[in-house]
């Protein structure tokens, strides 16, 4: 895992698959994803390089349910007072009460999404409480700074991304990813509605944002906003 920094108070912690995020507040740290299963103590670690403690993590933020995502969620709630945060409609697959859907996969994303899972082991995440259920255009205070939930539901019926409008930060869970070796940003794969993961799409790329973060592939560290948007212009053309 490599940790870069991408403002001050805000890091990107990057793994090989399901990357997290970390911004650092007046009260603590807020984490946003876990990554695979036994990614936590590669998180401790980053935690504690940038002169803080796990144990000063104060919310942990989860972008949808799938397990690149919520993986390491429940040590990491296990690490002191952590409030867990996720949308209503994923938190009965991230409380393990139900099974999530699953994707619905074009015959190009087969061979794709057999390669990830392949490459993500059999490791299964545990359960974890959910403290707060979010809806659309919440507020989370993260210290001195307020993000707001910003639903985008397509790629899982519950995907929120977190916006940050005073910081220009927007994460965006898989609804948005980049592609491999840097490429163009792209709309997320394995969605369970690809026309509603666009829809989101095209409402995220609306928002003032100057630096967008993806679960996969490299962020977009200027001018966010206008890639955001190209993006979404190049899949009307296609439609």
């Amino acid at each position: 895992m490599d940790v870069i920094q991408l403002l001050p108070e805000f890091h990107f912690l990057r793994f090989p698959i399901g990357h997290a995020y970390l911004w650092k507040g007046t009260d603590g740290l807020t984490l946003i994803d876990s990554g695979v299963p036994g990614s936590a103590p590669a998180i401790a670690t980053a935690i504690r390089e940038l002169g803080h403690r796990p144990a000063d993590l104060r919310r942990l933020i989860l972008t949808h349910f799938h397990e690149d995502h919520v993986g390491s969620a429940a040590d990491i709630a296990a690490w002191g007072e952590v409030e867990v945060l996720a949308h209503r409609a994923d938190a009965p697959f991230i409380r393990g009460d139900a099974p999530g859907p699953a994707p619905v996969l074009a015959a190009w994303e087969r061979p794709i999404f057999e390669n990830v899972m392949a490459r993500k082991g059999d490791a299964v995440p545990e359960p974890v409480r959910v403290d707060r259920e979010l809806e659309d255009g919440d507020l989370i205070d993260l210290g001195g700074i307020e993000a707001v939930a910003v639903t985008a539901p397509g790629h899982t019926p519950g995907s929120v991304t977190v916006h940050i409008p005073d910081a220009r930060v927007l994460v965006t869970g898989d609804t948005v990813a980049r592609a491999p070796d840097g490429g163009d940003v792209i709309l997320g794969v394995f969605n369970v509605d690809t026309a509603q993961a666009v829809e989101s799409f095209g409402r995220l790329a609306e928002l003032d944002t100057e630096i967008a973060c993806f679960g996969h592939g490299e962020p977009s560290t200027r001018d966010a906003r206008a890639e955001l948007r190209a993006a979404v212009e190049q899949l009307a053309g296609r439609s």
